[in-house]
């Protein structure tokens, strides 16, 4: 394969592994604003959910005014707690209040803990495989500076670099007319 052909290759996966960094980016940020009915994204770092939803994914989850059986749900039990991903398996009204009997895919046997609506983040609208991990090692230090910082500095640089050739090239063709 020729030089020019390999650079090429290699800089239009650049640019689209560069643009998925970008999508989840702000996928992420959009999703922190304390927007109600906001949607949230999520990484999913157990295999409780597989085949369905695959370890190390991101899902998207909104709230919904209801769910039903079958729906894949995120929940947390308090704040700042991991949320867990999993089916509805069940429903049981106690005391007038719907409680959700939830189940991973994966899992033998439902949940022993019931989820009430108040702890549902919201349903699972879409799941992308792996960049989950991705998510998890951007909020390390290292993966920060290897996936956003360089390849900012690099982007940067490149677009200096071609203002510098214009300005160039400009100069050049201003001091010839004159």
């Amino acid at each position: 394969m020729p030089k020019g052909r390999i650079l090429k290759l290699l800089k239009v996966s650049y640019y689209l592994f560069f643009g998925l960094i970008i999508i989840c980016a702000v996928l992420l940020i959009v999703s922190t604003f304390p927007i109600p009915g906001n949607f949230k994204v999520m990484s999913v770092l157990s295999g409780s959910m597989e085949p369905a939803i695959k370890m190390g994914s991101i899902v998207v989850v909104k709230p919904q005014r209801d769910y039903k059986i079958g729906d894949v749900i995120t929940f947390t039990f308090r704040k700042n707690e991991i949320p867990i991903t999993h089916r509805i398996y069940d429903t049981e009204v106690v005391d007038g209040e719907i409680y959700y009997i939830t189940k991973g895919d994966a899992n033998k046997a439902p949940d022993e803990k019931r989820v009430s609506k108040k702890q549902v983040v919201g349903k699972v609208l879409f799941s992308l495989p792996y960049l989950g991990f991705l998510a998890e090692f951007s909020k390390k230090p290292v993966g920060f500076l290897l996936l956003i910082v360089i390849p900012a500095v690099i982007i940067v640089y490149d677009e200096t670099k071609k203002i510098i050739e214009e300005v160039k090239k400009r100069k050049k063709k201003f001091i010839d007319i004159h």
